[in-house]
């Protein structure tokens, strides 16, 4: 099997479902409880909340773990547009989202607020002349991602942050950097929010988390607690797990990057010799996303064509496959080009074998398929 959809989701390290299963025999009992084994869960959510805080650079009362990224952006988004915002206030997003963020700015449109997407340049990165105008005395929130899921574009956060700051310090900066974090360096002290997800980097899935600074003010989205953000029992398993994941994910984080890189170089320089491949990606791609129209075949075909040769690759993101790819739709203006994209995703984990077996399969059923079309 090769697997290169590590974008959509990632295996769980062995050491990560170690620690869920330990801590789910022996740590059972729920923190919020007063006996004493409730106070042993207690003691070791704090030190997991510690390790989180330390490796991130924030404060332990500035974590708040949710389901995963896609709760943590409701969470920020939502959250803040009830807490300080009314109807007619301003949130600015970027063209190369997630899908859930389109979908929460969708939904607050419907309720009154005013949604404005800035541009991009040719390179993808945010436009800061349009970003400039973009944010008024009525801009309440600005949303960005750190890396966009198609096509791997890194964006320059503290330069953003330093825009709005300068048009209106009120405004609240928060990133979706679920693809950024174990891949690149994140500094959070570039925004006031930011959101993560445990299966982007070898974690169990079903926990995430919301960095929000403690100058910012959100209302919860559930009820059920008077103290809590997010009410309800902690995940303990999962949140000892994600600790650890996130632990593992910032270690040699350069040296990761440098073997991802090599093979993303391999498979770009192989698929040169196809005139009918078009490649999507600029300068500030980073290596991990490797982001590919096929101009004479449906993405859909070439992707369950190698599937059946036990290669996994993905289309657009996870969350919306056979879509228009929203990202390559804004690089370069081309519809077909965005409805033909197949994405390949690498991992410090991918070997040297499996990128060799990958371009032996790919050549193959490409050959194959392309000549149907003759």
């Amino acid at each position: 099997m090769v697997y290169l959809d590590y974008s959509s989701t990632t295996p769980v390290l062995p050491e990560v479902l170690d620690s869920f299963n330990k801590v789910s025999k022996d740590y059972f009992a729920n923190p919020n409880s007063l006996h004493s084994l409730g106070e042993k869960s207690k003691n070791l959510m704090n030190g997991a909340t510690k390790q989180i805080s330390e490796l991130l650079k924030i404060r332990e009362d500035e974590v708040i773990y949710t389901s995963g990224s896609t709760e943590s952006n409701n969470m920020a988004i939502i959250g803040l547009a009830l807490a300080v915002g009314k109807k007619g206030s301003h949130i600015v997003t970027s063209k190369m989202e997630h899908e859930s963020i389109y979908e929460i700015c969708s939904y607050l449109e419907e309720n009154g607020f005013v949604i404005d997407y800035v541009n991009n340049d040719d390179n993808g990165v945010i436009d800061f002349e349009d970003l400039k105008k973009k944010v008024s005395d009525k801009t309440i929130l600005v949303t960005i991602s750190a890396v966009n899921s198609e096509v791997g574009i890194r964006q320059p956060l503290k330069t953003i942050k330093q825009v709005i700051n300068k048009e209106n310090p009120r405004c609240v900066f928060h990133s979706d950097m679920t693809q950024a974090i174990g891949k690149v360096p994140v500094n959070l002290a570039d925004v006031d929010m930011a959101s993560f997800d445990s299966q982007k980097i070898y974690g169990v899935k079903g926990v995430g988390m919301l960095y929000k600074s403690n100058k910012v003010r959100i209302k919860p989205l559930f009820y059920g607690s008077k103290k809590e953000i997010r009410p309800g029992t902690p995940p303990l398993p999962l949140i000892a797990s994600f600790s650890k994941a996130l632990r593992i994910s910032l270690t040699d984080l350069d040296k990761k990057s440098e073997k991802v890189k090599k093979y993303n170089d391999k498979i770009l320089d192989n698929l040169k010799k196809y005139p009918k491949i078009l490649i999507n990606k600029t300068s500030y791609s980073i290596p991990h996303i490797l982001n590919i129209s096929l101009m004479d075949i449906k993405p859909e075909t070439f992707i369950h064509a190698l599937e059946k040769h036990e290669v996994y690759v993905g289309s657009n993101t996870a969350c919306s496959s056979g879509k228009i790819s929203t990202a390559v739709f804004n690089l370069y203006h081309d519809k077909t080009r965005a409805l033909t994209t197949i994405r390949i995703s690498l991992s410090y984990l991918t070997t040297s074998e499996e990128v060799i077996e990958f371009l032996r399969i790919f050549d193959s059923v490409y050959e194959k398929l392309s000549s149907l079309n003759d």
